[in-house]
């Protein structure tokens, strides 16, 4: 793994040949855009809609940060996160923690807007003690933190919680879940995997992109941010807009009817998209390489915190949640995992939607009647398995 002065000098030009994929994918013909379209998708590629190549001109976007949706304080702040209590009632329940993607785009993925946020769904069905990762963005300070720095973070915001507990990853939020479960197991009761890209040996548009690359393509995106991967020249770089029917899909409601309700909707998904998180560069390198490159997890060979993590060691129950139409982490790469994992076939739930990836976190559907089913499951009795097993799960 290359350190953080030993990035290559050589351009991205020098390093790859990109031939031309489609006549009107300018994008594919310009080597150099490359790195960024990989990043994009490596890093959350919730952009997933391929439309209109030419975007249109736009009013200055709002800066003002985004609010939460449900009411949440933030009890523990490090320097990779700030931890988000989300409690109300019985708060001497279970505690389910959200380990959101650290990605192009920031943790209000779990809470985005009324009938629209997983942790508004949690708490309907009952889970009273719901906590979320609230990564930083990163830095300068920040560019040499490595995947140990926020799987050690993580651990100090667990044992702030007050293990075990119920952890639900989300996208790449997953891996980081499940390393995590696999290198402390005795300090996760239950874990959720949503949209979870585990084995990249299982082909995804994601996984072929970042092996077109040679790695010397993300060491220059790196050192021409100093150290520091932004998440605004990424999003300028790629620059696909979003139609109004795109949103729709993905929220999985219809917002065609001019009300006062739809149009807040959109103003706030577009605000969304344009919030994003720049990445440490020691951190982004070492994801493309030893998660996505060399996938060094599904192999048994990734080191966290000084021990190799082995996923057959991992037994707890666990839900696998994925997307027929994902084209960021598609179906058969999301249930991959399961051979991979040492849990009892009896404690393992997999569930597929007929929808695309940001939908499983934010579609009105999923939330209201998929997600109640994982609630239902976190707070079953498994000791009667045959009982708790959710009917919904749709086998290969």
């Amino acid at each position: 793994m290359p350190s953080s002065s030993s990035w290559g000098d050589r351009s991205v030009a020098e390093e790859t040949k990109a031939p031309k994929q489609h006549a009107d994918a300018d994008w594919a013909q310009q080597v150099w855009l490359w790195p960024f379209k990989a990043a994009g998708l490596a890093l959350d590629s919730y952009m997933q809609w391929f439309v209109d190549q030419k975007p249109a001109p736009s009013p200055a976007p709002d800066q003002t940060p985004l609010a939460w949706t449900t009411p949440n304080a933030v009890v523990l702040q490090l320097q990779s996160m700030r931890l988000r209590k989300f409690s109300r009632g019985n708060t001497a329940q279970q505690p389910v923690l959200v380990c959101a993607p650290y990605a192009l785009h920031g943790a209000l993925v779990a809470d985005f807007a009324p009938g629209h946020s997983l942790v508004e769904a949690l708490q309907r069905d009952g889970m009273n003690r719901v906590f979320v990762t609230d990564w930083r963005s990163a830095t300068p300070e920040m560019r040499n933190l490595s995947i140990d720095n926020y799987l050690a973070e993580l651990n100090v915001a667990i044992d702030e919680i007050g293990a075990p507990v119920d952890l639900v990853g989300l996208c790449q939020g997953g891996w980081l879940s499940l390393v995590y479960a696999a290198r402390f197991p005795g300090k996760v009761r239950r874990l959720v995997l949503a949209g979870a890209p585990i084995d990249i040996s299982t082909p995804s548009e994601l996984s072929k992109m970042v092996a077109a690359l040679p790695q010397q393509a993300f060491e220059q995106m790196v050192r021409q941010g100093n150290g520091i991967v932004s998440g605004e020249h990424m999003l300028r770089f790629w620059n696909i807009p979003f139609s109004q029917q795109n949103v729709e899909a993905t929220l999985q409601r219809n917002l065609g009817d001019g009300s006062d309700e739809a149009k807040r909707l959109l103003d706030r998904f577009e605000r969304w998209d344009r919030a994003t998180l720049d990445l440490p560069g020691f951190y982004y390198l070492e994801v493309t390489e030893q998660v996505f490159r060399q996938n060094l997890i599904a192999r048994g060979r990734f080191v966290a915190l000084g021990r190799r993590v082995d996923l057959a060691e991992v037994r707890v129950p666990i839900f696998l949640l994925a997307g027929d139409d994902d084209i960021v982490v598609p179906r058969d790469q999301a249930l991959a995992t399961v051979p991979l994992l040492g849990t009892p076939p009896a404690l393992l739930e997999r569930v597929t939607e007929p929808c695309g990836h940001l939908s499983l976190f934010m579609g009105q559907k999923v939330l209201s009647q998929t997600w109640r089913g994982i609630a239902r499951w976190l707070q079953a009795d498994l000791g009667g398995v045959a009982g708790a097993r959710n009917q919904r799960v749709k086998r290969k």
